[in-house]
């Protein structure tokens, strides 16, 4: 009831949980090299679906102006929506998968640990205990995330070139 009650949250966190899915089996090729790449793309997409969703949660309807461009640009949700459109196409870089990676895990968390509150408060203790030390990691893993897109600029650059 929580799920149907929660439509596009649900949505979000199917495809934040599909990205982190995707991204691991980037990250650890165990499928081999080729399907790695595929992996890539199906990741950056995913993540370009959960921005989209998310900018539509927060932009009122759409309008072809400058103003709602405006209102657009300045969403996290259209620079990551942005970010996975440009990368999705590339070679596949490893350093930008882990923003990607890493902000789907923290929300997928978020959002898990509002779906077991809704079942029962002591259902799954191994996963709630799973969820409280990646909460308590948050601002580590945020930290590597700032770094790893300081680093990933300079990167993009050079392979421009």
């Amino acid at each position: 009831q929580f799920l149907m009650a929660n439509k596009l949250d649900t949505a979000m966190w199917i495809s934040r949980l599909f990205t982190v899915y995707c991204s691991a089996l980037f990250v650890l090729p165990l499928l081999g090299l080729h399907e790695a790449a595929s992996f890539y793309q199906r990741a950056l997409l995913a993540n370009a679906l959960t921005s989209a969703l998310r900018l539509h949660q927060r932009l009122p309807h759409f309008q072809l102006s400058r103003a709602f461009l405006a209102q657009a640009l300045l969403e996290d949700s259209c620079h990551y929506l942005l970010y996975s459109l440009i990368f999705v196409n590339s070679y596949p870089v490893t350093m930008s998968i882990f923003p990607v990676l890493l902000f789907s895990l923290l929300h997928a968390a978020t959002y898990t640990k509002k779906v077991l509150d809704a079942r029962s408060s002591n259902s799954l203790p191994f996963l709630r205990n799973l969820l409280e030390k990646l909460n308590a990691n948050q601002q580590n893993i945020l930290k590597f995330i700032a770094c790893n897109e300081i680093f990933l600029m300079p990167a993009t650059v050079f392979m421009l070139f």
